[in-house]
């Protein structure tokens, strides 16, 4: 796994990031890019190619943060992915943003039981519970995230609703917390610094996707909103 070259790339929140991991080792760029995501991640992810001496033609594969988040954030991220990967002929990794700031807290604070969750505006949050498992293979140990609870739009009181029935130590990540008081309150004792997803955590997840060979190809992108299936899922007439 020494060889493998990964890219990662991720718009979907206010946070703009790329990633690579090259020769083993990771670098990334982070930058606060509020709606400037179009102009931002090309550039950034050009810099952190010329700073490690590779073309993207030397990529093995494209990793993305492929939503929740803002329309337009996991709309221009899935973009930019599938343009990359199409002219360059490469196979693509979609990561989750709600695990990816789970995998962020377990790399930066040992956690392996996490609340995660992006504010949606509208008085929702995406919501995600997460536990981590560890998975061993050829290629040494991997972290596997186990969704507890499925990846959902929730309004903060149904959320709240589902704390009262934890046990066990859990953590939370992501912008949700704060942005709605019955939940602040809440989560007093479980809050880590960590509150929008980066791009350097995905290649970790990436990487047991790669080795297990769930890639797709850059036709097959598609973006996760939550939001537009639940609405379509409340139609008259839809199953």
């Amino acid at each position: 796994m020494n060889n493998l070259t990964l890219l990662a790339l991720d718009t979907s929140t206010e946070a703009c990031s790329v990633a690579l991991l090259y020769k083993g080792e990771k670098t990334s760029l982070d930058e606060l890019a509020q709606r400037t995501h179009t102009q931002r991640i090309l550039p950034m992810v050009d810099t952190l190619l010329a700073q490690s001496g590779i073309s993207l033609k030397q990529v093995d594969g494209l990793v993305f943060g492929r939503g929740p988040g803002s329309f337009t954030g996991v709309r221009v991220g899935a973009g930019i992915a599938q343009g990359l990967a199409l002219g360059a002929d490469l196979p693509v990794i979609p990561i989750s943003n709600l695990t990816a700031m789970a995998q962020a807290a377990y790399e930066k604070l040992g956690v392996e039981q996490v609340l995660s969750a992006i504010d949606a505006r509208m008085n929702e949050v995406y919501f995600s519970q997460l536990k981590a498992q560890k998975v061993r293979s050829d290629f040494g140990e991997f972290l596997d995230w186990q969704v507890v609870s499925a990846e959902q739009v929730l309004s903060p009181e149904s959320i709240a609703a589902q704390l009262d029935l934890l046990t066990g130590e859990w953590k939370t990540v992501g912008t949700g917390w704060a942005a709605y008081p019955q939940l602040a309150t809440i989560v007093v004792g479980r809050e880590t610094d960590i509150v929008l997803p980066s791009a350097q955590y995905m290649l970790s997840l990436a990487l047991l996707k790669w080795q297990q060979k769930q890639t797709m190809s850059a036709l097959e992108i598609e973006p996760i909103y939550l939001r537009n299936e639940v609405t379509w899922k409340k139609l008259p007439g839809r199953e």
